[in-house]
């Protein structure tokens, strides 16, 4: 997976919150890529794998909030140049994933 800026189909209109035990971040709508079954971000902070993070997204299409519970799949940099994570999500809810597909990036061809 890489980072990309999202396109205007999986745009946010807010901030997204991502929590861990040890760090809480705001990342700009533009740092984060949804998936429809996870998401990836830029950070200044390096995670361990398996470490389990909430995340909070607002939909572009109707305002509702979709709060997700995921693990950290892989991390990857340094202190210097920032670390790309990658999370899936667990244990999402129909309307959570519902929600999340329509705010997810359309795959690749």
């Amino acid at each position: 997976m890489s980072a990309r800026k999202l396109g205007s189909i999986g745009s946010l209109q807010q901030n997204v919150t991502v929590e861990a035990r040890q760090a809480r971040l705001t990342l700009s709508p533009d740092a984060v890529v949804i998936h429809k079954n996870g998401i990836e971000f830029r950070s200044e902070i390096g995670f361990a794998r398996w470490v389990e993070m909430t995340v909070s997204l607002q939909s572009p299409h109707d305002g509702g909030r979709v709060h997700c519970t995921g693990v950290v799949v892989d991390c990857s940099g340094s202190k210097h140049t920032g670390y790309h994570v990658s999370m899936v999500f667990t244990g999402l809810s129909k309307q959570a994933e519902a929600r999340l597909s329509l705010m997810a990036r359309p795959p690749l061809n």
